[in-house]
């Protein structure tokens, strides 16, 4: 059985931290370069551009490419044929996230208790960690900073299976109507249908994981997130909320299987930074 020690995890955290607050990825900046040729407003391309440069400037001097550079969310896949050794998994995930944290000067947003004495706990802090066991014998961890900006914009709603695909539709544009600029757009939008309550919100942010530009595999989706990102982009909300036609980079639907009785749809926003970054070890 393969071993992995919580050295190597700790270092690992560490470095995705990092280069998740400092890298713009590839997919997001091509999709950002292709939305200049097609946003009508000036002031639009005036900002995206202002944001390609953002992300210039933070990869070049390895500064954050967002002052909010979030909650730690790590999606974890553990090989079954793998062994953590040398201590506590979860522990050397948060350790890892206070190394990277304190040493690449990111902001520190977590507070210990949400509703009484929000006393910040100064390294980030618990992560949240999702995690799935899988064949094999390798440990791929992903972590996705997200910050409040885009994740107080996300919502569930328990749905009627009569309200149907129309209903589900009218739910994601009214999500991003609502949000307005507050989620810095171009936004990448994270839709789950199906499943449970917890479910169908994990699989919605597991869906703004996927490279931009690639769609679904059910063929059925595809066309969904065709039709939802043109439907977003019609509101006019524009590159961060003052007018435009490039509202959304994407959309991205996940789905699993239900109850008889239940339809839930969640959607997570994410800003134009979509940051992520994965290590396999």
């Amino acid at each position: 059985m393969k071993q992995i020690h919580v050295d190597t995890i700790i270092e690992a955290v560490r470095n995705i931290c990092q280069g998740a607050n400092f890298d713009l990825g590839d997919d997001v900046q091509r999709a950002l370069e292709e939305s200049l040729q097609i946003e009508e407003s000036s002031t639009g391309k005036m900002i995206i551009e202002q944001i390609l440069e953002n992300a210039e400037i933070a990869s070049k001097q390895r500064v954050p490419m967002c002052q909010d550079t979030g909650v730690a969310v790590f999606f974890v896949e553990l090989g079954q044929e793998a062994q953590v050794v040398g201590g506590d998994f979860a522990e050397a995930i948060n350790e890892g996230v206070r190394q990277g944290y304190r040493e690449g000067y990111l902001r520190k947003s977590m507070v210990n208790d949400p509703l009484f004495d929000r006393k910040n706990t100064e390294d980030n802090t618990p992560a949240i960690i999702h995690t799935r066991i899988v064949p094999g014998d390798r440990l791929k961890i992903t972590v996705a900073p997200k910050g409040a900006g885009s994740e107080n914009m996300s919502a569930i709603r328990m749905m009627k299976p009569a309200d149907g695909l129309e209903g589900a539709k009218d739910f994601v544009v009214e999500c991003v109507e609502r949000s307005g600029g507050n989620p810095c757009p171009p936004v990448i939008v994270g839709v789950g249908i199906g499943g449970t309550f917890e479910k169908c919100a994990e699989i919605a942010k597991r869906a703004l994981l996927r490279e931009l530009g690639k769609h679904s595999a059910d063929s059925r989706f595809v066309s969904l997130e065709r039709e939802l990102k043109e439907k977003i982009n019609d509101l006019g909300i524009g590159p961060m909320g003052l007018g435009g036609r490039v509202t959304a980079l994407a959309v991205h639907i996940e789905s699993f299987p239900c109850h008889i009785g239940s339809l839930p749809v969640a959607v997570n926003i994410q800003c134009h930074a979509a940051r992520h970054k994965s290590v396999v070890l």
